[in-house]
């Protein structure tokens, strides 16, 4: 294997040779878990552990080594472990808001190709959970795909009326739906990997990634758990996240189910993912309207026209009212860390001194 099969395409070719980083080797970082790693190389999957430096200095989580991402590794114990320094440029990203009341950025994955986004045609089956994930891939400049899983549960009528909403919706991606039981549509999934491109799996416990993965191995290498009858929900079967190469050489990122998708600071990103409405606000009266109570504002109007879901107009809301507070709370939070930082520092040189 080269590391071209694992992803390292030009991209990250020109990256390497301009950190003129020679005395390193390359590898990817396959699994985490806390602060245990795994990466693989041209070799083999081994062992991984952060330098201090790295662990205990970087600035955000977000900037701590991550599954998919590239780093500048040394080896020790005849190649058994390795020791990661630093971590190449990230080409692309899924992350979202740390679960809970922390505000902090929490990596899902990185550099990877295409999202896979998969909903079930039953209980699961919510438009507004899928716009967060859309918002999540246009702000890490990822490729989404929306995968409708159990479409054996639904009529072909029902199925149609899903993916009918998608589009009402505005939502532009390609729709695959399938079947893990009957395994229609599992074909156009797998017609859909490349070898050398990673992709990833999104979507609540119970949707069926664990199994969709197993089918795309062919086996039955990872546990799977039922579902609850009234409300369709899992529990966690993944319980870290992990990259995995299938027999047909593409990179398989599978993640534990997300219930919380906090958004920090992906205004832009919103407009992307709510494109008809970032149009109609080029018409507001206002150049700052927030779209609440302006007068002339073409959002509203459009909205009491009928031209726009009054759901979609408060989930776009909604979204961007929540990534300005998170955004303001992690700039004071980030802004405390430096103080604090500083104060360290001057505290380091005057023992130093004595």
């Amino acid at each position: 294997m080269e590391l071209a099969d694992l992803g390292f395409d030009s991209w990250f070719r020109k990256k390497r040779e301009e950190s003129q980083k020679a005395d390193f080797s390359v590898a990817r970082i396959t699994r985490v878990d806390r602060n245990r790693y795994l990466v693989r190389n041209e070799e083999n999957e081994i062992q991984a552990e952060p330098t201090g430096k790295l662990l205990f200095f970087t600035d955000s989580t977000q900037d701590l080594p991550c599954v998919g991402d590239w780093a500048y590794v040394q080896y020790y114990n005849d190649g058994t472990l390795a020791i990661i320094h630093e971590l190449l440029p990230r080409k692309t990203f899924l992350r979202r808001k740390s679960a809970g009341n922390t505000v902090d950025y929490q990596m899902i994955a990185s550099n990877i190709d295409i999202a896979f986004i998969i909903q079930s045609c039953d209980f699961n089956f919510n438009l507004r959970r899928m716009e967060r994930y859309l918002v999540m891939a246009n702000e890490g400049h990822v490729e989404p795909i929306i995968l409708l899983s159990k479409s054996d549960l639904v009529s072909s009528e029902e199925l149609e009326k899903r993916i009918s909403e998608i589009r009402q919706a505005h939502i532009g991606a390609r729709v695959i739906a399938f079947s893990n039981k009957t395994a229609i549509g599992l074909d156009t999934v797998q017609q859909v990997l490349e070898k050398g491109k990673t992709y990833c799996l999104l979507g609540l416990s119970g949707v069926g990634k664990t199994t969709l993965l197993n089918h795309l191995l062919a086996d039955e290498v990872f546990e799977t758990n039922p579902v609850r009858e009234k409300d369709g929900r899992g529990r966690h079967t993944t319980a870290r996240r992990q990259l995995i190469v299938l027999d047909n050489g593409a990179l398989l990122i599978d993640t534990p189910g997300m219930r919380e998708l906090g958004m920090i600071a992906v205004g832009t990103s919103i407009d992307d993912s709510f494109s008809d409405i970032h149009e109609l606000s080029q018409n507001c009266r206002f150049n700052d309207c927030a779209h609440t109570v302006e007068v002339s504002c073409a959002i509203l109007t459009a909205v009491q026209a009928g031209d726009l879901s009054e759901e979609r107009y408060q989930s776009y809301v909604k979204l961007m009212k929540e990534s300005k507070f998170h955004q303001m709370s992690y700039v004071e939070r980030r802004k405390k860390d430096k103080q604090f930082g500083k104060m360290i520092k001057t505290a380091m040189k005057q023992i130093k001194k004595k």
